[in-house]
């Protein structure tokens, strides 16, 4: 049994600890939360500490902090030599304190603290310094994760752009168009079985099979028709560059 202990209460900490306590082969012995109280509903509160140095000792230590709080926090674990790592998609690895052996837990999903997701589905990206290390990172995915992968700090970095440009770029899309709709007094329920649609049969084609629309067409009368249409500059501006980039990439096609 593996005994980890969790450090931060946010998204990522809260379904980390959920998952871990589905696992047969994972114990969350400890998490710490600058405020307690946003623990206290997955675990007892004996379990939760607001003070460095009352960590317990443990196998793992998972950081699960903002970026910018990586460092600082990974240097007041209070044990050394031990086995600690972050949870970040755009931090290398060596980010980390100098005194605990370094490691990576990269969950590529985003995660809401209210809305569940079924972790067996969730890419955990793995690093660490060593392979007897990483071997333990391997037991602890495995046994919350059926998509478990072996990913450095270069590739993450990479993946992590990627995940920005095919989720929180794609979700402002859908803003815009809700905009687009609520301007015109249209609901945007009617645009959801498109977008369900278009996320379906990318698990079946690559992106570039599965591109239609005007602009994969190379068609000009409807791509202005949208231009006159579209009144506010931003939203133009967005429809000229991913349009021009479609077209582009279909001529190095």
């Amino acid at each position: 049994m593996i005994k980890v202990v969790i450090i931060g209460s946010g998204n990522v900490g809260q379904h980390l600890i959920k998952a871990f306590a589905k696992s047969g082969a994972v114990t969350v012995i400890q998490a710490y939360a600058r405020n307690k109280s946003n623990l206290t509903h997955l675990l007892d509160s004996k379990q939760i500490t607001n003070d460095f140095s009352k960590l317990k000792e443990a196998d793992l230590y998972i950081i699960s902090v903002s970026d910018e709080a990586i460092n600082e926090v990974s240097k007041q674990i209070i044990f050394s030599n031990k086995l600690v790592a972050h949870t970040s998609g755009s931090v290398a690895m060596n980010e980390l304190s100098d005194f605990n052996r370094k490691a990576v837990f990269y969950p590529l999903q985003t995660l809401s603290k209210k809305k569940e997701v079924d972790f067996k589905q969730v890419p955990l990206c793995l690093e660490a310094e060593n392979e007897s290390d990483l071997k333990i990172l391997n037991e602890l995915a495995t046994s919350v994760s059926d998509k478990v992968f072996e990913i450095d700090s270069d590739q993450r970095k990479s993946l992590h752009v990627a995940a920005v440009f095919v989720s929180n770029f794609v979700n402002h899309l859908y803003k815009l168009g809700s905009d687009i709709c609520l301007e015109q007094k249209v609901p945007f329920e009617i645009l959801k079985p498109l977008i369900l649609e278009t996320a379906k049969k990318v698990e079946l084609l690559l992106p570039d099979d599965a591109q239609t629309g005007p602009a994969k067409r190379n068609d000009t009368a409807t791509l202005n028709k949208h231009l006159v249409i579209l009144t506010d500059e931003n939203q133009k501006e967005i429809y000229k560059l991913l349009t021009k980039s479609i077209i582009d990439h279909g001529k190095k096609l």
